[in-house]
């Protein structure tokens, strides 16, 4: 009895067919890419069920006795050890940095935008202080050649 119970444990500690077809789907879905935001900054869930414990609510492992809950324990304590919990680190943090990657675009893109049409309005500034520079230039060059006509004409008429 006790047999049947540990290896029906130790059967639903596996991943189920559905179970693996849905992590390499994960794995074909990322190859391929994601399109939306919300598919970027949406995490997978990986794994369902603890891999210590079964339904029952027994722990299991390879080892009999009080060994097994040993290891059990220390599998439990040391956190991310497990392929699967290092994989869903590993696709977190990818998925952050591919965030973190747009928003880093985005904030590019504004930057550049904002340069570019700061530089038509100082292009224009510019245009239309050359245009005032020439205008008073004219302007200063007509009014000297009057002064100078008149005080040459007052010269002479004296």
């Amino acid at each position: 009895m006790q047999e049947q119970a540990t290896s029906s444990a130790a059967a639903s500690s596996l991943p189920s067919s559905s179970e693996r077809s849905s992590s390499s789907a994960l794995h074909l879905e990322l190859k391929e890419g994601m399109e939306s935001d919300e598919e970027i900054r949406r995490v997978p869930e990986i794994g369902g069920e603890s891999a210590g414990t079964s339904a029952s609510g027994r722990e299991t492992g390879s080892l009999a006795g009080p060994d097994r809950v040993q290891v059990s324990r220390e599998s439990q304590r040391k956190r991310g050890r497990t392929p699967a919990d290092k994989e869903s680190k590993r696709l977190k943090r990818l998925l952050r940095n591919r965030v973190s990657a747009q928003q880093a675009r985005e904030r590019k893109k504004a930057y550049l935008n904002d340069l570019e049409i700061r530089v038509k309005d100082l292009e224009k500034k510019n245009s239309e202080l050359e245009e005032r520079l020439s205008t008073l230039q004219n302007e200063n060059q007509m009014l000297r050649q009057i002064l100078k006509n008149t005080t040459a004409s007052r010269r002479s008429g004296e």
